[in-house]
């Protein structure tokens, strides 16, 4: 059955980092690209980072470029999201998504159940 659980989430101040860490099971992880998406309170999920099946590829939102960086370790099944310089708007329910696609949250198949990131001012 396949599983991505993530870890790492937490409260932080404004301008410190964090690391999230998604470890999947069940599905040949090299094989898929891999997303972070968010979601803040009342909101909708949007996406955050993706990154290619081999790590070469990375893509991100507008919003998070020049501080986040997301990466992977396919011998760990295992990708990441470095966040840093966090901002009091980078509040929300993180998760990461398994599938074939970069920011669109239609073309990821598999979820992980979110890490609550809260960044205080």
């Amino acid at each position: 059955q396949v599983q991505l659980v993530e870890s790492g989430g937490g409260l932080v101040q404004a301008g410190g980092s964090l690391r999230l860490s998604c470890a999947a099971s069940g599905l040949t992880f090299n094989s898929y690209a891999m997303g972070w998406f968010r979601q803040a309170p009342g909101k909708e999920r949007v996406f955050v980072g993706g990154i290619s099946w081999s790590g070469l590829s990375t893509y991100y939102a507008d919003s998070v470029k020049g501080r986040f960086t997301i990466s992977r370790d396919n011998a760990k099944n295992t990708v990441y999201l470095q966040m840093n310089s966090l901002k009091p708007e980078d509040t929300a329910v993180y998760y990461c998504a398994a599938g074939r696609g970069y920011d669109s949250a239609g073309l990821y198949t598999y979820w992980g159940q979110g890490t609550q990131v809260t960044v205080s001012s």
